[in-house]
């Protein structure tokens, strides 16, 4: 078997009909070197019937990588779907997070051993979101500036995520405020490293379960490089009804510990 540059692996849960826009995206990519694996956290059938036309009418090999509903469980089902990648080097992403066309070439250009990359997204709010189709993803209108403000987007400083370039995409990515660290709506980092660490940990829910990892990640001297402003996404609105006070609170102890002690390789993750 080839091994592909690249494994995007995309986090999902019950959205069948964001996900098919994103994989439009993918399908986009000026790179064609990578596979897609789906991790997906206890959808229904909806989703494992969508993605198998997909494929069919795409020629595309996707790999579903499925656990029963129980809960939020991502970092769990993300740690499966890493077991299943057949490449060396991995982006993360969610199932609401549009790719740029350039997205998966950016991500291979700029990887760096012992590092990991640190994308952003551009949120869209529910109005131009619900704009979105696949024709708008084929002229890659949602990923410009002026297309964005004449459906109702504000536009804000955070535009510039989507019209840097060249030295401006430099110039914002170095200069930055922004802490670089590991967010799973747009992160790629070495399969390597990832396992060192033992993969997320999955005592965690949502809140921070990400960037858990990213800590460790750095405890172990793998660094972050800013790339906010050369790894683009545009996010699809919707409502978070996991948040969960109390688990983040849960979440925010667990990164303490792993901060405070330097923790590298957790006991809760792909092997414990």
């Amino acid at each position: 078997m080839t091994i592909p540059k690249l494994s995007v692996i995309i986090s999902t849960y019950n959205k069948p009909k964001d996900l098919s826009l994103v994989l439009h995206g993918y399908l986009e990519q000026t790179e064609k070197d990578f596979e897609i694996i789906i991790a997906d956290d206890g959808s229904t059938e909806e989703t494992q019937q969508m993605l198998a036309k997909f494929s069919e009418k795409h020629n595309i090999k996707i790999y579903h990588v499925w656990h029963k509903d129980q809960g939020f469980q991502k970092t769990k089902i993300l740690n499966k779907a890493i077991l299943q990648s057949n490449s060396n080097y991995l982006l993360f992403t969610d199932g609401d997070c549009l790719p740029r066309k350039d997205l998966v070439k950016k991500h291979i250009e700029l990887r760096r051993d012992k590092h990991f990359l640190s994308g952003s997204y551009y949120k869209l709010n529910e109005q131009v979101s619900e704009t979105i189709t696949i024709p708008i993803i084929k002229e890659q209108s949602c990923f410009n500036a002026k297309w964005l403000k004449s459906k109702g987007q504000d536009v804000t400083f955070k535009i510039n995520k989507l019209t840097s370039f060249g030295f401006k995409e430099w110039f914002l990515n170095t200069f930055t405020t922004t802490k670089a660290t590991w967010d799973g709506c747009n992160v790629s980092g070495w399969k390597k490293d990832i396992l060192a660490v033992n993969g997320f940990d999955e005592r965690m829910q949502y809140g921070g379960e990400d960037r858990e990892l990213g800590e460790r990640l750095v405890n172990y001297g793998v660094q972050p490089i800013q790339a906010r402003y050369s790894l683009v996404c545009v996010h699809l609105h919707h409502d978070r009804p996991y948040k969960n006070d109390e688990a983040f609170k849960a979440n925010l102890l667990i990164r303490s510990q792993t901060k405070k002690q330097r923790i590298i390789k957790t006991k809760y993750g792909i092997n414990s």
